[in-house]
C-alpha cells in the first residue's frame, strides 16, 4: 500500500493542528506502509518508509492580482504541480482545503481514490472573506467538489462528522470519525521554570495559558473580555501566534495593551514558540484555556492534558469530545448564533463564563491538580496516534479492496 499525502503544512512550517496531525500521522503510518507527502514549502529528506518532498511556488507569479487573491491562486497552483510530479501510489489523502484541488486532480488523471481528512469547514469560518476576500469563494468551492467526490471522507469529531452531514451531498457510507492524537511521550509535564523567566512569567504565581493563532475561531477576544473578571491573583499569559489580518492583529494588540494598563498580570508573548518551551508552559499552567467558537477537534487541549494541565474549554466543535466536563476541565457554553459569523448569541454572558471557570480551577491547586492527572489518563486510554495509524491504514485497505 503506498500513501500519498497532500498537506499544505509540514515541519518546520506548521501553524496550526492540522499540521501537527499530518506531521505525526505520516511518521506512525510510516511504520507500517510507505508513505510520501507533498508539501508547500522546499523541503526534502527520507527516513526509512517516509519520504517527504515540497513545492514551493514563486509568489512573484501573482504579482498582478490583489493581495488576498494570492494565497488562494498559489494553493490551486502547488496542487496543480503536485500532480505534474508525477504519482507513483495507490491512493492520495488530502489535507485542509489547500491541498484538496490536487487530490481531484489526482482522482480525475491518475484514477486514484481520494480520501479527505477534515480538519475544518470553511461555510462555518465566514470571517475568513477578511482575510482572502473573494478567494473564499474559491476555497469554498474547492472543498465542498472534493468532499462530494472524495471516496471517503474523514472527521476528525462526531461534531465534524454532523457539520459535513449537514452542509454538504456526502454519502453517510462515505463518512467516517477517526480522532486527533497526542504523542504522550513528547508531550508530558517538564519541570522547567527557566522558560517561564525567559517570558516574563511569574514562577510563584499560578497563571493561565492561552496558545494559539490571533484568529477569530480561536476566541482570544473573549478571553481578553473575560480577563478583568478573573481572579487577580492568576496571571494571564497569552502565547499568541500569526494573525489573519494585519486590521485583527493591530485590535487584538490593542486590547491587550489597554487590559495591561487595568490588570497586572499580563504577559504577552507575541508569535509561536518551539514546541519544547510551549511543553513547559503547558507543564507550568495551573489552567489552559481553549475559548474558541469554532474548533472541530481541538488537538492543542490534548497538548495540554498531555502535560498534565486541566483545561476550560467552550462548547463548540470538538472540544465537549476531548475535554470530560467536570473531570478533566470545565466547559462554558458559547451559545453561538445560528447566523453567520456564528458569535455568542451574548458575549458578555460567555466571558463571564470563561471567567468564573478559569478562577474557580486557578485558584483550586488540589482540584486542578485531580483534573490534570484525570486528562493526562484520558489522553493515553484515548488518543494514542498508534491506534489512529492502525484506523487510518484500515480505511485504505477497505477502500482500495472494494
Amino acid at each position: 500500500m503506498r500513501v500519498l499525502f497532500m498537506t499544505n503544512e509540514y515541519p518546520p512550517h506548521i501553524y496550526g493542528g492540522a499540521g501537527v496531525h499530518v506531521e505525526y500521522l505520516s511518521k506512525e503510518l510510516a511504520k507500517l506502509t510507505p508513505i510520501e507527502v507533498r508539501s508547500f514549502n522546499e523541503q526534502a529528506y527520507m527516513d526509512g518508509q517516509l519520504t517527504v518532498r515540497g513545492t514551493k511556488i514563486d509568489a512573484s507569479l501573482f504579482s498582478g492580482c490583489p493581495v488576498p487573491l494570492v494565497s488562494p491562486l498559489k494553493a490551486l497552483a502547488t496542487s496543480l504541480a503536485f500532480n505534474g510530479q508525477g504519482i507513483d501510489a495507490d491512493i492520495v489523502h488530502c489535507h485542509t482545503w489547500y491541498a484538496h484541488f490536487g487530490g481531484i486532480l489526482a482522482k480525475l488523471i491518475y484514477g486514484l481514490p481520494l480520501v479527505i481528512t477534515v480538519h475544518s469547514l470553511e461555510p462555518l469560518r465566514p470571517w475568513k472573506r477578511e482575510q482572502i476576500g473573494r478567494g473564499f469563494d474559491l476555497s469554498s468551492w474547492v472543498e465542498k467538489t472534493a468532499l462530494e467526490m472524495a471516496d471517503a471522507v474523514v472527521a476528525v469529531s462526531k461534531s465534524t462528522y454532523h457539520d459535513v452531514r449537514a452542509l454538504f451531498n456526502v454519502d453517510p457510507t462515505r463518512m467516517h470519525v477517526i480522532a486527533n492524537g497526542i504523542d504522550t511521550d513528547e508531550y508530558r509535564a517538564v519541570n522547567r521554570p527557566e522558560v517561564l523567566a525567559r517570558n516574563g512569567i511569574d514562577y510563584s504565581s499560578p497563571y493561565v495559558l492561552f496558545v494559539g493563532r490571533m484568529t477569530r475561531q480561536k476566541g482570544l477576544y473573549y478571553l481578553l473580555k473575560a480577563a478583568e473578571a478573573i481572579d487577580p491573583k492568576l496571571q494571564i499569559v497569552l502565547c499568541a501566534g500569526e494573525s489573519d489580518t494585519p486590521e485583527l492583529q493591530v485590535e487584538l494588540e490593542a486590547m491587550v495593551s489597554d487590559l495591561r494598563s487595568r490588570r497586572p498580570g499580563i504577559v504577552w508573548i507575541p508569535g509561536m514558540l518551539g514546541r519544547e518551551d510551549v511543553i513547559a508552559l503547558y507543564s507550568h499552567a495551573a489552567v489552559f484555556c481553549c475559548p474558541s467558537i469554532y474548533e472541530p477537534f481541538g488537538i492543542i487541549n490534548l497538548e495540554a492534558m498531555a502535560c498534565g494541565t486541566p483545561v476550560v474549554g467552550s462548547r463548540v466543535g470538538g472540544i465537549p469530545e476531548v475535554v470530560a466536563d467536570g473531570e478533566t476541565g470545565l466547559i462554558v457554553d458559547a451559545n453561538l448564533s445560528d447566523a453567520p459569523p456564528h458569535d455568542p448569541q451574548n458575549p458578555e454572558a460567555f466571558a463571564a463564563g470563561l471567567a468564573a471557570a478559569i478562577s474557580r480551577l486557578g485558584m483550586d491547586p488540589d482540584l486542578s491538580r485531580v483534573m490534570g492527572e484525570a486528562g493526562r489518563q484520558r489522553v493515553i486510554d484515548l488518543y494514542s496516534w498508534q491506534s489512529i495509524a492502525k484506523q487510518t491504514l484500515g480505511l485504505y485497505e477497505s477502500i482500495t479492496s472494494g
